[in-house]
């Protein structure tokens, strides 16, 4: 019995595998109950169960049932963040030509954030973030993006020695988008919106950066539109791939 819904690849024991992980994608199985969904024999399905769960894209519950492994979610990130990438520089190069600022992307990597993909100003006076950059999430507005949406007790931590109130991520949370005035360097404004993946979660901060002179002290009337819409841009791809 072959329950795979597709041709066989040629290499049975990966069919095999696939059967069983296809198992597990509707919630938690035990050994009968993937011998059931699989139609392997129970020492093959035991056998191919045991071996996922030595590379993690297998793991058990509480009750010693077999579930889907964190591999797949790092393996699914990492996809993630590849068609991000791709799509990040035209929709960065287009909002750098609307604004004329510097646009940059980041994202979150436990007490930092990177820039992962920028467009900068072509001439003058500009905000330059290197890709690469780790910068801190206590300032800024793409920091306040990336912690606005986080779970309670992970925002209360993010919180502390923060440049920024939990009332001033209220208020991000209600209108979408964040800015700061010498937040994180003197002399320069940003404004801040998310990048939202498949399942809503933020993933990202896509911004625009300046001098004060030019962004003045209320950056958002300028250029928050222009902001979201590149973050929509960004999350529609991302949904479009999810």
């Amino acid at each position: 019995m072959d329950n795979s819904g597709g041709a066989s690849s040629g290499v049975g024991v990966l069919d095999k595998a696939a059967l069983v992980l296809s198992a597990l994608e509707s919630g938690p199985a035990t050994l009968a109950g993937l011998v059931t969904a699989t139609g392997l024999a129970r020492p093959t399905a035991h056998r191919l169960a045991v071996a996922l769960e030595h590379h993690r894209m297998v793991a058990r519950d509480m009750q010693g049932r077999f579930i889907l492994g964190p591999r797949l979610s790092e393996l699914a990130a990492a996809a993630g963040e590849d068609r991000l990438l791709a799509s990040a520089g035209p929709v960065l190069t287009h909002l750098r030509d609307v604004t004329g600022e510097s646009a940059q992307l980041y994202r979150r990597q436990g007490d930092m954030r990177i820039c992962v993909a920028a467009a900068e100003r072509l001439s003058g006076l500009r905000d330059t973030v290197p890709v690469g950059s780790t910068l801190p999430m206590k300032a800024g507005s793409a920091a306040q993006v990336l912690m606005a949406w986080e779970e309670p007790e992970r925002l209360h931590r993010g919180l502390q020695g923060a440049r920024f109130t939990a009332t001033a991520l209220s208020g991000v949370r209600r209108r979408g988008w964040a800015q700061s005035i010498g937040e994180r360097e003197p002399g320069v404004a940003s404004v801040s919106a998310p990048v939202r993946g498949p399942s809503n979660r933020v993933v990202a901060a896509v911004s625009v950066s300046g001098p004060i002179e030019r962004l003045t002290r209320h950056p958002g009337r300028m250029h928050a539109q222009a902001v979201l819409d590149a973050a929509v841009r960004l999350t529609e791809t991302l949904r479009r791939s999810g």
